[in-house]
């Protein structure tokens, strides 16, 4: 295979930086993910207090994005990037620390991830947007589905491994080797030779211009049916379907009643299906359908209908290898069709409301299947989130574009 051709985002050294960075820190990542969950559970045995975590973890993103939005069209991404990783990596080794010395108290994570979220506030839009000053708008799709690929194949290994060590080693091990892992990402951004996009670097920095550059935005995306009418079907699947970090852990422990190594192996079936359809898509290369869209949110919800009927454990491995490979078609067509869409002067600020809609209504779908669950149980937490994101799918696909002048 030629790897320039299926791959041509690699051919750009600063993605390349980029890329390998990315695969050892969010491996680093999905080990800490996977670990605190299980911590939380192991702490409380409670489903709402679990879906409390994941909430402040997100709930800056719900908060501020727009806010890191308008920013982030005015300073060096590069620099910005620098500083959010070592932040994390920081409070990565923190939570190692606490957890190390016996010291860990379960509102101790709930300040770590909230203190994580408003890092993960600015982190995460500049990042998306930086893809494009990596790659350029022709390698932007194989770049953002090789972005996918990483994050997807850190989902394959990172939780398994977790599993691994958190029956073996204990909990201490995994928040240490996600804090090191920040440290190759740190020193592939440091080398990269960019010349990046600002093009609101001149305006004066004032609350009053960033307002501005804020109703700016939201008027430019509501102008853009394409923008628009996609912004909301990542709402309505990131809030009601995509809370996995919540309904995972609670269908290993309290339905399939496995341990450690069951839910970690559950999380890398998922990673396994999402990296395999991430490396399809960026093979490809191909502008994705808007019919990709609705499909995809459609099998998504079948799936969790149907994980609410198991209690066997290989068929939530199954169901879940599945979920993965529609997660990221979902996803890859969603962050695709918006930045090809966007132009240079919004792109900050169209990916500061992707990620508000795609992250930042975590709080409120946590919460939601925290809630569902503790009331109704896990299974039926499944079964409503199903009912929930494909009824209003059918709702958004049936009303008619609206003409915007």
């Amino acid at each position: 295979m030629n790897i320039s051709k299926s791959f041509p985002a690699l051919t750009h050294k600063n993605f390349r930086y980029f890329f390998i960075g990315s695969c050892i820190s969010l491996i680093g990542t999905w080990i800490q993910n996977t670990s605190q969950s299980w911590l939380v559970l192991t702490l409380t045995n409670s489903p709402v207090k679990l879906g409390i975590v994941t909430a402040l973890q997100f709930t800056p993103l719900l908060l501020f994005s727009l806010f890191a939005g308008a920013a982030i069209d005015r300073v060096s991404k590069k620099k910005l990037l620098i500083i959010t990783q070592s932040t994390m990596m920081l409070l990565a080794l923190v939570l190692a620390v606490l957890v190390f010395t016996g010291k860990i108290k379960y509102w101790h994570i709930l300040i770590l991830a909230a203190l994580l979220g408003f890092v993960n506030t600015v982190d995460m839009p500049t990042r998306q947007s930086f893809v494009i000053e990596m790659v350029g708008k022709d390698d932007l799709l194989n770049g953002i589905a090789l972005n996918s690929s990483m994050f997807n194949g850190a989902r394959l290994i990172g939780p398994g491994i977790a599993g691994l060590l958190i029956y073996y080693l204990g909990f201490p091990l995994c928040f240490f080797l996600n804090a090191v892992s920040f440290i190759p990402l740190i020193f592939g951004i440091m080398r990269m030779k960019i010349n990046e996009t600002r093009i609101l670097a001149d305006k004066e920095m004032s609350f009053k211009s960033i307002l501005y550059d804020i109703k700016d935005g939201i008027i430019y995306i509501s102008r853009k049916d394409e923008i628009y009418r996609t912004v909301i079907l990542i709402a309505i699947v990131g809030t009601f379907a995509m809370n996995y970090s919540v309904l995972i852990p609670l269908l290993a422990k309290m339905v399939l009643h496995s341990g450690s190594q069951g839910y970690g192996y559950l999380m890398s079936a998922m990673g396994a299906g999402s990296l395999i359809s991430a490396l399809i898509i960026a093979a490809k290369s191909k502008k994705p359908e808007r019919s990709v869209l609705y499909i995809s949110a459609f099998v998504i919800s079948l799936l969790l209908l149907l994980i609410g009927f198991i209690k066997i454990y290989f068929l939530g491995i199954l169901l879940l290898f599945l979920m993965g490979i529609f997660n990221v078609k979902f996803s890859t067509t969603a962050n695709t069709r918006i930045q090809l869409a966007s132009s240079n002067e919004y792109r900050g600020r169209v990916m500061s409301v992707y990620s508000l809609v795609f992250a930042g209504v975590t709080p409120i779908g946590s919460l939601f299947s925290g809630g569902i669950s503790d009331r109704f149980g896990v299974s039926n937490a499944f079964i409503i989130s199903a009912i929930v994101t494909a009824f209003l799918s059918i709702i958004l696909l049936l009303t008619k574009n609206r003409s915007r002048n």
